[in-house]
């Protein structure tokens, strides 16, 4: 029987609990998923914490992006047909077996990726590919710093960035995830816990400092990541991995160069068909490609996805963790 992971009640991960459901058949624009692989992510963890809100009336089931197998298909839908391979991101539900969703946010999985990657790459991949197309178009005459290089967006940031051919510093915790990053397209990494990464990149700069800082850790980098933005820089905080930043202060930007910041999320920027497809045809296309490899470091049963949220939490991940139904 199909069966789903809910929060029960807010906290820490303690309170992710097994439930069966029984879905029926799909909807009007609606298909029926067979689940084969969920990603994780911090986002997950948020919506558990309460940090952030679960959208009003929605069972609070976490999970931002899945793949899976079509098993019905609803009345009205065009273009899919059982046994299709697809992958979605979605802010939260796909913590589950099998899945009835909106046949319009879905995404066909071409040949050559498999549904573990496309389960561990979507919301990140597709946040990457934002980040660094739309929020800030990176170009190859800018320098980039992207806090969290070994995590599961920052290592397909420093691919994508490679291939653009942007000069790419990021930050990690750690010789391991250090090298790591290196691995995946950085042309410098800083240990965090060993130096002083503003002091290092005014050193790799020349004291130009940053065009850019992508900055998903929060709170412990705040706001030492504006000290690394030259005049002018954009400062874009995408994540609170160590707590939502409490202190911003508009000086903060202005007393630094006229600086320019956003905190934006990647469900403003797919919004459409038309936006979805883009960028899904991007990150895939690079993935495809062998431009962008996705490395699937660590997996858990669903069941096991309390756990999972323990690791997470300690920073013990490196690249993209999936969970198995």
């Amino acid at each position: 029987m199909a069966y789903r992971i809910i929060a029960d009640g807010i906290g820490g991960p303690d309170v992710l609990k097994r439930e069966s459901v029984d879905l029926g058949q799909p909807g009007e624009g609606q298909l029926l998923l067979r689940h084969t692989a969920v990603g994780l992510n911090y986002l997950d963890t948020y919506f558990r914490s309460g940090l952030y809100p679960w959208p009003p009336g929605a069972d609070p089931v976490p999970g931002g992006e899945a793949a899976g197998v079509v098993e019905a298909v609803g009345p009205g839908v065009s273009g899919f047909a059982e046994g299709d391979r697809v992958g979605y991101t979605l802010p939260i539900g796909a913590y589950c077996s099998h899945r009835i969703v909106p046949a319009d946010r879905m995404i066909k999985l071409p040949d050559g990726v498999s549904d573990e990657v496309a389960a561990a790459s979507i919301l990140k991949g597709l946040t990457a590919h934002y980040l660094l197309n739309r929020t800030f178009a990176v170009k190859p005459e800018h320098t980039v710093l992207f806090q969290a290089a070994a995590g599961g967006v920052g290592l397909i940031a420093g691919q994508w960035l490679k291939h653009i051919g942007a000069t790419a510093i990021g930050t990690a915790g750690g010789a391991e995830k250090c090298a790591l990053a290196l691995e995946n397209g950085y042309t410098h990494v800083i240990d965090y816990n060993a130096k002083d990464f503003v002091a290092e990149v005014e050193a790799l700069t020349g004291g130009e400092k940053c065009h850019v800082v992508y900055d998903g850790v929060g709170q412990d980098t705040y706001p030492k990541s504006l000290d690394c933005l030259r005049r002018l820089g954009l400062f874009v905080t995408f994540g609170n991995a160590s707590g939502a930043i409490e202190n911003f202060d508009l000086k903060d930007i202005a007393s630094r160069g006229g600086l320019f910041a956003t905190r934006p999320s990647l469900f403003n920027y797919i919004v459409t068909e038309a936006e979805l497809k883009e960028a899904g045809d991007a990150l895939f296309g690079l993935i495809a490609d062998g431009m962008i490899k996705v490395a699937v470091n660590q997996t858990y049963a669903l069941d096991d996805v309390a756990e999972a949220h323990r690791a997470l939490h300690a920073r013990e991940t490196t690249g993209s963790t999936v969970l198995v139904p």
